[in-house]
């Protein structure tokens, strides 16, 4: 199972929104767009998204732009990546399995989706955050 691009990017502008979020000020889509090489258009439909689900919010004019809705501590990996792929912890509608191997697979499968919605409701945007801030800090170590 792999994190697809989709939410790869919003998790990627929303670390970024958590940087400056002490600052109060809002970031443009181009300012995280150049920092995290995400491109505009993509981005801005992602930023969309993630303002219709209240995890960031816009401010217009001259100085606006986004920012997070939320304290990046208030904020699980869970929301973002549920919001971006649209998966809400129920079970998908009327696919009823006709065989049993087919029952099987799908009981696997929801053991599979509930195991990584835990870990997703484990972390925080805070959490990457500090972890990126971490990593950081180690790089910048290394070359000195």
């Amino acid at each position: 199972m792999d994190l697809s691009c989709k939410s790869e990017y919003a998790l990627l502008a929303l670390i970024e929104l958590s940087a400056h979020h002490a600052s109060g000020e809002p970031l443009q889509i181009r300012q995280i767009s150049a920092k995290q090489n995400i491109p505009d258009r993509y981005l801005e439909q992602l930023l969309a998204t993630l303002r219709r689900a209240g995890l960031v919010k816009s401010q217009r004019g001259a100085r606006g732009g986004y920012l997070l809705a939320r304290e990046p501590w208030k904020v699980s990996l869970y929301d973002a990546v549920s919001c971006i792929e649209g998966f809400d912890g129920q079970p998908d509608g009327d696919k009823s399995p006709k065989t049993s191997e087919a029952v099987v697979i799908q009981d696997v499968w929801g053991e599979v989706r509930q195991a990584a919605e835990t870990v997703l409701q484990r972390y925080t945007l805070q959490d990457l955050l500090d972890q990126r801030n971490a990593k950081q800090q180690i790089d910048i170590m290394y070359y000195i």
